[in-house]
């Protein structure tokens, strides 16, 4: 799978290992511990030298029941880290939003290179057309309701069928406001509007949202369902859970992971690639 993951059509060779910056206080695994500006471009310097190919820059949490920040809020902490870690490194920078004027900021005045929508364009009424615009790669995500309600006895009778029938649909959309395919990747949000089962559905067959022909990124970093597996109540111990997550995905098809700890992940798909893609001996 061919990735073209940023403004000038930088092609990266899959998987490709996203790290999260998460510059809000109240995130579901390390809320609060990159709020200050100098603390949040050390730990992408961090990621960046351990491997990560992108930087995935969010300010507002959109964890189950989190609150909404306005844009302003988001902008003021989002692009100062943005601006710092273009300039100061070589790196692809993702802007985590669902809002257009924040996309639009980041990637104007931040030089941010990917929107990553978890509403695959359809909270903010004008982000089609800030995409199509900015003619920027862009992932769509799936999730059932929105943050504050989506865990509210979600409910599917055929979760895989549903969320390929919903980016078959998004996709024509995104089409039709002049969004190139070739820039589009899309994201089957793993624990957004999920339940247990639905998550674990979505793993075992991830190999058929490759049918659509595009990427598949999988963001399933230290969350519940994993703990649930394992017995593991506390997200930041959750590391094997989400390493063999992580690589299991790869195995049926996911060209992107979206991960806390991009060292573990790193290392871990290296073994990977040598055990599992690459020839015989050596």
């Amino acid at each position: 799978m061919k990735l073209y993951l940023d403004k000038d059509f930088r092609e990266l060779e899959d998987p490709v290992v996203m790290g999260i910056l998460n510059l809000t206080p109240d995130s579901f695994s390390d809320g609060g511990r990159f709020t200050q500006f100098d603390s949040a471009v050390s730990h992408a310097e961090i990621m960046i030298k351990a491997g990560a190919s992108i930087i995935d820059v969010g300010g507002e949490s959109t964890r189950p029941g989190a609150v909404k920040i306005n844009e302003n809020e988001e902008i003021d902490r989002v692009l100062p880290v943005i601006e710092k870690i273009k300039r100061e490194f070589d790196t692809i920078v993702s802007i985590d939003t669902y809002k257009d004027q924040v996309a639009e900021m980041a990637v104007k005045e931040g030089g941010a290179d990917i929107i990553n929508d978890i509403s695959a364009l359809s909270y903010s009424t004008g982000m089609a057309e800030v995409v199509a615009s900015l003619n920027v790669p862009v992932i769509l995500m799936h999730i059932k309701g929105t943050p504050s309600d989506m865990q509210k006895d979600p409910f599917y009778l055929d979760v895989v069928g549903e969320i390929i029938e919903y980016f078959n649909e998004r996709i024509e959309f995104a089409i039709s406001k002049g969004i190139k395919t070739e820039k589009m990747i899309i994201d089957p949000g793993i624990g957004f509007g999920k339940r247990f089962e639905d998550n674990i559905a979505i793993i075992k067959n991830l190999h058929e949202f490759t049918n659509l022909n595009l990427p598949v990124m999988v963001g399933l970093s230290k969350k519940t369902f994993l703990g649930t597996i394992s017995g593991i109540k506390e997200p930041f111990e959750r590391e094997v859970e989400t390493i063999t997550a992580d690589l299991i995905s790869v195995m049926n098809g996911a060209s992107i992971l979206r991960v806390h700890n991009v060292e573990n992940c790193v290392r871990s798909l290296k073994v990977l690639k040598k055990l599992f893609y690459s020839g015989s001996g050596g």
